[in-house]
């Protein structure tokens, strides 16, 4: 495969940034889906509904036709969230990729570039959490095309967050991820980040236990 090289954002990388950003999150939409599926609540809210129709039915056949259709209403409700939660960071932080990343103090995005074409991406930013501010910086928005991953592009960008951060007096990176999120969690681990805490994004996400998971990484030497 043609070597690649990384570098700054630049305005042309717009909308592969984007569509990229995109595409990478949507991959994981069947993962939520299952974990919905092995979810307690979720199997005795199935359960529910299957008993609840074969006694007002009396139909084995009716009830579990519903059991399918609400498994299938279920897998677009995932859809639709996940579709939703690209289409909030494409309105937020990259609307705008180069006021937020590129002028902001202390922020940088970089991209992955093969033969000129967009292949990975990557921010630094000022953490969301204010008792983080001055201490760390927040990596966000990595991603590689499916097609260009096993190449070390991810890790290497990664490391180019850490460096970043270093070279400006931080003693740490910290970084969110969900928990279907699989081979960024083992890439960030083998890197030594930490997971330090997990939260739940909304009422819907606590019910179903899905989690957040906040990861850190301790820059050596430093203070």
């Amino acid at each position: 495969m043609a070597p690649y090289r990384i570098r700054q954002y630049e305005d042309g990388d717009y909308e592969a940034v984007r569509t990229m950003f995109g595409h990478g999150i949507m991959e994981h939409a069947p993962a939520a889906y299952i974990h919905m599926l092995k979810c307690l609540q979720t199997q005795l809210l199935f359960l529910g509904l299957f008993l609840a129709m074969l006694a007002g039915s009396g139909s084995l056949l009716v009830s579990l036709l519903a059991l399918l259709l609400t498994l299938i209403g279920g897998w677009f409700c995932i859809q639709s969230l996940w579709t939703e939660y690209v289409q909030q960071f494409l309105r937020n932080d990259l609307l705008d990729i180069r006021r937020i990343y590129l002028q902001a103090a202390d922020s940088c995005f970089w991209v992955a570039e093969a033969e000129g074409v967009v292949v990975g991406m990557v921010g630094a930013i000022l953490p969301e959490d204010p008792s983080e501010r001055g201490r760390a910086l927040e990596l966000k928005r990595m991603s590689v095309g499916r097609e260009h991953r096993g190449r070390g592009i991810g890790r290497v960008l990664c490391r180019t967050v850490i460096r970043f951060a270093q070279e400006r007096g931080y003693s740490a990176v910290v970084l969110s991820t969900s928990m279907v999120h699989y081979s960024a969690q083992q890439l960030y681990e083998s890197l030594g980040f930490q997971r330090v805490s997990e939260r739940s994004p909304s009422r819907l996400a606590s019910f179903l236990q899905f989690s957040v998971f906040c990861y850190r990484y301790e820059i050596p030497g430093s203070r």
